[in-house]
């Protein structure tokens, strides 16, 4: 989470300057950096890295690596969560489930 005091986006492209502001940008394996992504929902926005796949030496796809996260930029505080490095719709469920249960009034 971050301080009270931050600020609402009204844009997937501020929620991804808010991301760009609090946390590293990640690499892709050369060095420079991963597109960022935005997935505008109701009540925020997921921000998250792609990684292009990989393959071994004769040609077939690898797994991707495990672990990583998204990060939630909710809409009416500017607030930033992490979730797990989910499939969107898995993100946003996980995020919706953790802030109905912080909302005292839930």
């Amino acid at each position: 989470m971050t301080p009270d005091n931050a600020v609402p986006p009204t844009t997937p492209e501020e929620a991804l300057a808010i991301v760009r502001s609090r946390y590293a940008q990640p690499k892709l394996p050369g060095g420079s950096p991963a597109p960022m992504h935005v997935h505008e929902f109701d009540i925020g926005y997921l921000v998250y890295a792609t990684f292009p796949p990989t393959t071994d030496a004769t040609g077939q796809p690898r797994p991707s690596a495990p672990g990583g996260s998204k990060i939630v930029v909710a809409k009416h505080t500017g607030e930033t969560v992490t979730v797990p490095n989910y499939p969107t719709e898995a993100a946003i469920a996980l995020y919706r489930k953790q802030h109905q249960a912080r909302r005292p009034n839930a």
